[in-house]
């Protein structure tokens, strides 16, 4: 595992008691606003990859859309979304996953990633990993092999790693 980038903390604003009482939302909203260390989150993501060959960069919405864009770009890959149901316009390939509240649905385009294709897979937080892993699922059921996953955030305390098994994941800031 790669270094820890503890200057994100300083660009991260805690919210107690959102989006329920008893929970503290790590928000991002500052680190996108702010020019300087949006482009530093950006550079120190793909840092953490530089090593693979990655042909699709898959963002989870939708703040994984805003960090993914950009790390595909650096990567001169292309990025593709994976979103809650009923939101891609053509055929879909859905994955259905549980949530600490209940169940959701994801999907991407059938023909959004190809056999054998190297994914990377980039999303805000690391929580419980029920995302994460319905996003993997969803990948790899097209017959794409994900190479990585890359969080901003991750929250060891929630045990998402586990939900990724082997897989390779980075995150830039523990909380």
């Amino acid at each position: 595992m790669a270094a820890r980038s503890e200057w994100v903390r300083e660009h991260i604003r805690d919210i107690a008691d959102y989006p329920s009482e008893g929970v503290m939302f790590r928000d991002i909203t500052p680190l996108l606003g702010g020019g300087a260390a949006f482009g530093r989150a950006i550079d120190d993501l793909v840092s953490r990859f530089d090593d693979l060959a990655v042909d699709r960069v898959v963002g989870v919405e939708a703040r994984g859309f805003i960090l993914a864009a950009p790390v595909a770009y650096r990567l001169r890959a292309g990025f593709v979304p994976v979103r809650k149901a009923g939101k891609l316009p053509w055929a879909v390939a859905r994955e259905e996953y549980e949530l600490e509240y209940g169940r959701d649905k994801l999907e991407i385009h059938r023909d959004a990633v190809h056999p054998n294709e190297r994914i990377l897979i980039i999303d805000d937080v690391l929580a419980t990993g029920g995302t994460a892993a319905a996003t993997c699922r969803l990948v790899e059921a097209l017959g794409a092999v994900v190479v990585g996953l890359g969080f901003l955030v991750e929250l060891p305390a929630l045990g998402g790693r586990a939900a990724l098994g082997d897989r390779r994941a980075e995150s830039l800031v523990e909380y």
